[in-house]
């Protein structure tokens, strides 16, 4: 590893401006290939009609995106190491870019499903690049710690911003626009990290010597799991295609592992600060996009809301995070990194805890301080373990490490999402004969639940008039559901705790003081 070591080297002598123009251009291109994600999904109905797609088809071009990216990202050090941080960024983001005129004049299904694989690929370059180069451009103290939080901040205000990003977009212009909206920050993003990002070297050689086989397996082992995650929840998890899709996942990650010189650095989760920052990276993602992801659901499916009403109710959470971010950065300089992501979970978990008792008449006053609670969280469950995960990586590996710490996350995510499908499948019509059986025990109880007066609750013997409130039903049924995810999640959430005693004291957790450079 001796000469890949030299080809990654920090850049803390760079002007200080220099240094920050060209970090917020990565940041730009970072939170561009996040939000591409959320932005889309609200308005995937509309592209359906406009394109003649098809439901069933539809989702497909969401998890094209999803799997490109998760492959893309463990592969940021080798890419690094071989174009330098300018190549990468600028090449990566050009192609980003592009993708995205091609997706805007795509007439089908698989023209646009094939610049979503463009998108996705160039967007997971562009995510964990922001996170090698806090390490890199800034120097350990103040500049690093308010860069941390500065892309730790972004890439979980994109996935917030985008509902009410793309149902703006779609109400007042066009579907196209949901992609079109990315050429003009991102002409300005390459043109400004050409110009202030430094240059190296080109190490095309290393791509010689590739264990390509690995690369390969491991890229496969993605797909396979992300596709695997995707059809569990209508198929079964234990479903002869599921299980043989994750079958296959685990035997491609092990071909990839056992390799002689496997293309992604695994043996780096020998360090235990990385190892656990990846674990609390999971959960956060699990807890996270999880979370996201199930309110959208119950505002557009229990309450019938639009995506733009359902964006403007969830933006909450994404301007607390904001509110919250410049004390997180004074709490993580003067405090031990365990004890503030100790916090920060709990607080999430508290915020988590307080949308589990939601009704079909819930609106954006039952969901407010939730939000709240979660968004003055989510910057104590990032930036701490970041710190923890990557401040004391060789500066040869950190690159590696950050994709390590960033996939984990996007994994968790999917996984976390995957469980909340299966949930609301399984639970819903579970909790809907609960509610049958409540409307000839307790009937007082029923009408509660289903929203109207005990006068109105029909005889469970009336089958027209039980026709009449069958959707009501299905409401509060799915509420009650969804009611279980969020206690579910918040004991996910909880999992951070014996996960920060097994960690113990690591010198990286300490309190950063030192003066601003």
């Amino acid at each position: 590893m001796t000469s890949e070591s030299a080809v990654i080297s920090t850049h803390h002598h760079l002007p200080r401006l220099g240094r920050w123009a060209g970090y917020i251009a990565l940041c730009v291109g970072m939170f561009m290939a996040i939000l591409d994600i959320q932005v889309v999904v609200t308005s995937l109905k509309t592209i359906e009609e406009a394109l003649g797609i098809g439901a069933d088809r539809m989702s497909w071009v969401q998890t094209s995106y999803l799997i490109a990216e998760v492959i893309a990202i463990p592969i940021i050090g080798l890419l690094m190491r071989v174009f330098g941080m300018r190549r990468l960024f600028v090449g990566a983001l050009g192609l980003f870019t592009f993708a995205s005129i091609g997706c805007a004049l795509s007439v089908g299904f698989w023209d646009l499903m094939a610049w979503r694989v463009v998108q996705g690929f160039a967007g997971g370059v562009l995510i964990p690049l922001v996170f090698s180069a806090i390490f890199l451009l800034f120097p350990r103290g103040l500049e690093q710690t308010l860069a941390t939080t500065a892309g730790g901040f972004l890439a979980v205000l994109a996935p917030t911003m985008g509902p009410v990003t793309g149902g703006w977009l779609t109400e007042h212009f066009s579907w196209h626009w949901l992609f079109l909206i990315n050429v003009l920050p991102g002409i300005v993003a390459v043109a400004t990290g050409f110009i202030a990002l430094p240059n190296g070297p080109l190490h095309g050689r290393l791509l010689r010597s590739l264990d390509w086989l690995s690369l390969v397996a491991f890229g496969v082992a993605l797909g396979f799991l992300i596709i695997g995650l995707k059809e569990a929840p209508s198929r079964g998890w234990l479903s002869p295609v599921v299980l043989a899709l994750f079958a296959l996942s685990l035997l491609s990650l092990a071909v990839s592992v056992r390799r002689a010189e496997p293309a992604i650095m695994f043996h780096l989760l020998q360090d235990r600060a990385l190892a656990f920052g990846c674990a609390l990276s999971f959960l956060l993602g699990f807890i996270l996009f999880s979370s996201v992801y199930i309110l959208p659901v119950f505002f557009a499916f229990v309450q019938g809301m639009t995506p733009l009403q359902i964006g403007l109710i969830t933006i909450v959470m994404g301007f607390t995070q904001i509110i919250a971010a410049p004390v997180s950065v004074w709490l993580d300089r003067r405090f031990d990194a365990r004890v503030l992501t100790a916090v920060g979970f709990v607080i999430f978990a508290g915020g988590l805890a307080l949308n589990a008792n939601l009704s079909v008449a819930s609106g954006e006053a039952e969901v407010f301080w939730a939000q709240i609670t979660r968004g003055a969280a989510v910057a104590l469950c990032i930036l701490p373990p970041i710190r923890m995960a990557l401040a004391l990586q060789p500066i040869a590996v950190v690159s590696d490490a950050s994709g390590l710490f960033n996939v984990v996350r996007n994994i968790g995510g999917a996984i976390g999402i995957a469980i909340m499908d299966t949930v609301m499948f399984t639970r819903g019509p579970t909790h809907a004969d609960t509610l049958m059986e409540q409307m000839q025990s307790t009937p007082a109880a029923a009408a509660a639940q289903l929203g109207i007066t005990l006068e109105s609750l029909p005889s469970p013997d009336d089958a027209m008039s039980m026709m009449g409130i069958m959707d009501l039903i299905q409401n509060a049924s799915l509420t009650s559901a969804i009611n279980d995810c969020w206690w579910l999640l918040a004991g996910v959430a909880l999992l951070a705790l014996p996960l920060l005693w097994a960690l113990g004291p690591v010198e990286s957790a300490k309190a950063v003081r030192g003066r601003p450079n």
